[in-house]
């Protein structure tokens, strides 16, 4: 069968660099940090007490007192930014079918805030027997987003999450990708959201040693390519795009930002947390986008890589991007937008898919912050382009996005220009 070609015509986000598209981009262009002490809870005992925080956000902005009791806060920041998205996508729902619309959302572990209080709750006073919130399931499971934003819009096409940790958004669009392209849908509401910065989730990372420990200077401490990394920063935030397919959004005169050209999906196959050293999950998922989209190896201009700051996936990414590549990749302008947002964890595929969406649309490349002269890691080949501290334009006719997570999942999505 002949396969549909499929486009994106709608963004929306909140994260740690601002709570809509424009502001976080604004501020990825200018190198700012969304990194600062941590709010959420008294970290003051944590071996990591900063992180990667939403600012200023309001709940009431979206939801009555009432209605935001039945949503954790991963939920809020997916609605939020799926309410953006939709606005900016034109999509007239009333003159749609909406059973050929769809929503596949992701968080790599959901509400795992509403989980600790609700288990607190219980062990602070067991005397009494089980006291537990009614919305306490609904709220924690990974899927419910999906579910919301279903509901929201009255949308009855496929509607599930993905799960695959960090690599979780970007299943979430491949699978969107695969689904309209097949023609089993006309729009996917597509993306991923995480509100993890918690008690539980910061002190089992940091027992892992996942996490950098840089308290005194939280704005650099997310330095991914370094020498001096010492881990990811944990951040939070949401974001959505809308998928459709391509003669479906011209015949109702979208705008398009990016065709979606292919994706790829692998498996390390190695450790649970580590990522392999020789980059092999991540040469092959690499190499099987690049032969879904049908495109050779001098047609990707930018690479938007998962580099966490972490001591081996740094390494590990960098060496794979040089075997698929070979000497195409020190044409390649590379850069690690979590040296920025942090590490979203299950939403952060899907913000680095709209970063480059964005460098696509505007011809620029967001930097890799917080790398300094002298800092150089032997294990690194500084002749490929890390994009380094400050934005470069160029010419980019596509982009390639990767993620990584725990269990050794991989998935890449590629997203090029739109010609006719």
């Amino acid at each position: 069968m002949e396969l549909k070609r499929v486009v994106v015509t709608g963004l929306g986000a909140i994260t740690p660099l601002g709570n809509d598209v424009k502001t976080t981009w604004e501020n990825a262009l200018e190198g700012k940090s969304g990194a600062g002490p941590i709010t959420h809870f008294d970290a003051s005992l944590f071996k990591t007490q900063f992180a990667c925080e939403v600012k200023d956000f309001n709940p009431g902005d979206l939801f009555d007192r009432k209605e935001a009791r039945k949503f954790d806060r991963y939920s809020q920041f997916a609605v939020k930014a799926s309410k953006e998205a939709m606005e900016d996508s034109g999509l007239d729902l009333e003159n749609e079918n909406l059973d050929r619309i769809g929503v596949i959302f992701s968080a790599g572990i959901g509400g795992i805030k509403t989980f600790e209080d609700e288990v607190s709750n219980y062990f602070a006073d067991t005397s009494k027997g089980p006291r537990f919130n009614p919305f306490f399931i609904p709220k924690m499971i990974a899927d419910i987003a999906a579910g919301h934003i279903s509901m929201i819009y009255g949308l009855r096409g496929p509607n599930y999450a993905t799960v695959s940790a960090c690599a979780s958004s970007t299943n979430a669009i491949v699978d969107a990708f695969n689904l309209i392209r097949l023609g089993k849908a006309n729009v996917i509401v597509s993306g991923g959201a995480e509100a993890t910065i918690s008690p539980s989730a910061v002190g089992g990372f940091n027992a892992m040693h996942a996490l950098s420990t840089r308290n005194e200077t939280p704005e650099t401490a997310s330095r991914p390519f370094s020498a001096s990394r010492d881990g990811f920063v944990i951040g939070e935030g949401g974001t959505a795009l809308i998928l459709e397919e391509l003669e479906h959004a011209l015949a109702r005169g979208a705008k398009i930002y990016a065709e979606v050209a292919g994706g790829g999906m692998s498996a390390d196959a190695y450790h649970i947390t580590a990522s392999h050293p020789d980059g092999l999950g991540a040469k092959l998922v690499m190499h099987n986008a690049l032969e879904d989209a049908e495109m050779n190896l001098d047609e990707i201009d930018y690479i938007n890589v998962h580099g966490t700051s972490t001591p081996v996936g740094d390494i590990s990414e960098s060496k794979a991007i040089i075997d698929v590549f070979g000497d195409h990749s020190y044409k390649l302008n590379i850069s690690a937008t979590k040296s920025m947002t942090g590490h979203l964890l299950g939403g952060a595929g899907a913000l680095e898919a709209m970063f480059s969406i964005l460098a696509i649309r505007d011809q620029i490349v967001p930097p890799t912050i917080n790398h300094e002269d002298g800092d150089d890691d032997p294990e690194i080949d500084y002749r490929l382009n890390f994009t380094f501290n400050k934005a470069q334009k160029r010419k980019i006719r596509a982009a390639l996005s990767n993620t990584f997570g725990f269990g050794g999942h991989n998935a890449s999505v590629i997203l090029k220009q739109y010609n006719k």
